[in-house]
């Protein structure tokens, strides 16, 4: 666990602050409900926050040497414990909540405090979300839960309603661009700053030559799809393969500057042409992109809900072939 990389992402200090002033004044909350888009580091903030409560050091924590940062680092503390997502699965088991549920509720093996993190947290089922009421309402001394979630998510009211929400958003668009040409200055970064939704972390996974091979590719999906040519499931199956998150900002962008162009308003940025339409096909042509622009914002709003991303994939295909269609 490198906790310390927390320090290295400027737009986390705030809440850095705010944490470490909460534990200071002995007010570290027993429920934590962190609120964030991929690619802001919430996952570096809840390894910050887990060290901070279990750092051993008498001066500023977390110090990175005492011997439960050691034991942090290696990923051995025996007061640390996190649920996440099994690979391959889409939802979070109620096996895996049981089992956290119960490392809470034993004493502390080093005396201090007990940690646990949930990451994906909208991707609890509904046996899962009721394990975890009593544990929220009756939280034990001295134990800290964090939980990691889309701004969007669907967690149950009686679980979100008990927790302190943090909320993490992206920085402005020049301190974001200044941290990522500090790591790779020859590289230009407002196009994959702009793809990931101005998350810094999720923009620095884009590099160059990866995010050109992803434009190329999406540019011939969308030709593709406009002329009938590709199979929708074969399509489909390979964006969830391959970036599907980031595919799905990339066509909700297209979309958009596809329905700027339809309007007159000018050439398509993506396209790099004008889309010229017969002024009776106009207005159901558009129609037909804003409901496409709306059923992307909500496959990616729902993404880590549970939902066959598959089969929602496939709908939203066939309504691109629909929309573009000629």
């Amino acid at each position: 666990m490198d906790f310390l990389s927390a320090n290295s992402l400027p737009w986390l200090k705030d809440a850095q602050q705010r944490m470490r002033g909460a534990f200071n004044a002995g007010r570290l909350p027993h429920s934590l409900l962190v609120l964030s888009v991929p690619g802001l580091g919430a996952e570096q903030l809840a390894d910050w926050i887990t060290a901070l409560a279990l750092c051993e050091f008498a001066g500023e924590r977390p110090c990175g040497t005492c011997a439960s940062c050691k034991l942090l680092r290696a990923d051995s503390h025996p007061d640390a414990h996190a649920v996440r997502l099994a690979e391959d699965a889409q939802q979070i088991k109620v096996d895996q909540v049981r089992e956290l549920i119960e490392s809470l509720t034993t004493k502390s093996y080093r005396g201090g405090y007990k940690v646990g993190v949930i990451e994906n947290a909208e991707a609890l089922n509904a046996n899962g979300a009721n394990a975890f009421l009593k544990t929220l309402e009756e939280p034990s001394a001295d134990t800290v839960l964090i939980m990691l979630a889309r701004p969007n998510h669907r967690l149950p009211a009686t679980i979100a309603s008990r927790c302190l929400r943090l909320s993490l958003r992206p920085p402005p668009t020049d301190e974001a661009l200044e941290w990522l040409r500090m790591r790779a200055p020859a590289t230009e970064w407002s196009a994959a700053l702009s793809l990931a939704g101005g998350a810094p972390l999720l923009a620095l996974q884009l590099d160059g030559e990866g995010l050109a091979a992803l434009d190329a590719d999406m540019r011939q999906c969308m030709t593709q799809l406009a002329d009938g040519s590709v199979d929708i499931t074969l399509l489909a199956d390979r964006w969830i393969r391959s970036n599907p998150g980031v595919r799905v900002v990339w066509l909700e962008n297209w979309i958009t500057r596809r329905v700027e162009a339809s309007m007159g308003t000018g050439a398509s940025h993506q396209t790099a042409e004008p889309v010229r339409l017969p002024a009776a096909l106009l207005k159901p042509k558009i129609r037909a992109l804003f409901e496409l622009l709306d059923a992307a914002r909500d496959l990616r709003r729902l993404a880590t809900t549970g939902m066959n991303q598959q089969l929602a994939l496939e709908a939203l295909l066939v309504g691109g072939r629909t929309a573009l269609g000629k």
